[in-house]
């Protein structure tokens, strides 16, 4: 299995984010899956930056956009404009027509405008008035939000976060590793120097084999098994979707392709049940009396299933 080209962008992360290599790998195993990611953390971190080496590592085309309260729809999918010497509408790509497309605070702005968003994430399309336009591969959505505590926010909807395979967040580096950050800052702040490192047909290649991982039934069915588990859960009011356990598949088909297998372990899946699972469930109103966390909750779900033994 060659993972070689995946191992390469994985190190040019690591080059300006230090200390955040678990992090760093769902990063690269969401885009693998063909997913869309959502960190949600403090400004300040490198949320931009790790974005922008992920695109420059992929040679791929890059579009940021910064969320406010007065952003419309037309200002990512694009708008008509009249032409008058041939009496015709034309349509202006607007920035959601770039291979990585990162909305930077995406719960600054309104539902109406987080709404547009649905149509690109989950069919990799936009449609307008003028036409229906299918948005280059490999297309990839990274949202990110500031905590809801922070004033000024919207609360995304289930329906937009089911949309996001994994939810992420770098938190604070470690002193030893703030540190080096503070001593190297110039050099990882020059992102001219992040290299490419695999090309558009190397990630597409990456993101077909994952697809054709095969998959023992024992795995398909552990992976519904704590799926159903969150539906009739006691601390969770809301379990996750069908299609939250086919992200789980293939954030798992991702991880066994990272780490150079062509079949899944029960680790793998494991490893992706709080990022692919947490945003999408809503604890119970007894279960934040008690302050219990998604984390908790989910490593609960997980103690009570039966693991399967057979993989290959």
């Amino acid at each position: 299995m060659d993972n070689k080209k995946a191992l390469d962008i994985l190190e040019n992360l690591k080059k300006v984010i230090i200390g955040k290599d678990d992090v760093l790998e769902k990063v690269l195993i969401t885009i693998l899956a063909k997913g869309h990611l959502l960190i949600e953390d403090v400004p300040g971190v490198g949320k931009t930056t790790l974005v922008k080496t992920l695109a420059r590592s992929m040679n791929l085309s890059y579009k940021r956009v910064q969320f406010t309260p007065d952003l419309m729809p037309s200002d990512i999918i694009g708008v008509s404009i009249y032409d008058k010497d041939t009496g015709a509408f034309t349509f202006k790509k607007g920035a959601i027509f770039n291979q990585i497309f990162l909305a930077d605070e995406i719960n600054r702005t309104s539902p109406k405008t987080q709404s547009s968003l649905l149509q690109a994430m989950e069919e990799g399309e936009v449609s307008t008035e003028e036409g229906h336009y299918i948005l280059e591969k490999p297309f990839m959505v990274l949202a990110t939000q500031n905590p809801l505590e922070y004033q000024g926010t919207f609360p995304l909807p289930e329906a937009q976060l089911d949309r996001f395979l994994m939810r992420l967040s770098l938190g604070y580096p470690d002193k030893s590793y703030e540190i080096e950050i503070l001593k190297n800052y110039q050099s990882i702040k020059k992102l001219n120097l992040i290299e490419p490192v695999a090309s558009q047909e190397d990630i597409l290649n990456m993101q077909s084999i994952v697809d054709n991982l095969t998959v023992h039934d024992d795995i398909i069915d552990y992976i519904v098994s704590i799926s159903n588990a969150t539906r009739d859960f006691r601390d969770l009011q809301l379990g996750v979707s069908p299609r939250a356990s086919i992200d789980l598949l293939k954030a798992a088909k991702a991880k066994a392709f990272l780490a150079g297998r062509d079949y899944v372990i029960p680790d793998d899946v494991k490893s992706m049940v709080t990022s692919v699972l947490g945003h999408r469930i809503i604890l119970s109103p007894e279960a934040k009396i008690e302050r219990k966390s998604v984390e908790e909750v989910l490593k609960e779900v997980l103690s009570r299933m039966y693991v399967p033994v057979s993989m290959k």
